[in-house]
């Protein structure tokens, strides 16, 4: 049997607290990163399709349509 692949993750930006790289109001694509997350970080894939770490504080969860998702994830 194969195994599944994880549907790929993402939320909105609602500020950027000082990481100016970061853009409110836009969709981002989340990297399962669970020590991150106990830190209150989110591994967050930016446009270069680079991962880095933020504050979780700036983001809300969202959930996309299948092919939404599929159209934007970032080829793993």
């Amino acid at each position: 049997m194969k195994p599944r692949k994880l549907q790929p993750k993402f939320v909105l930006c609602i500020r950027n607290d000082g990481c100016d790289d970061l853009e409110p109001r836009k969709v981002y694509q989340v990297l399962e990163d669970p020590s991150a997350r106990e830190e209150g970080y989110l591994r967050v894939v930016d446009e270069s399709g680079e991962d880095y770490l933020y504050p979780a504080k700036c983001f809300a969860a969202i959930d996309l349509p299948k092919a939404a998702a599929k159209a934007l994830a970032v080829p793993a």
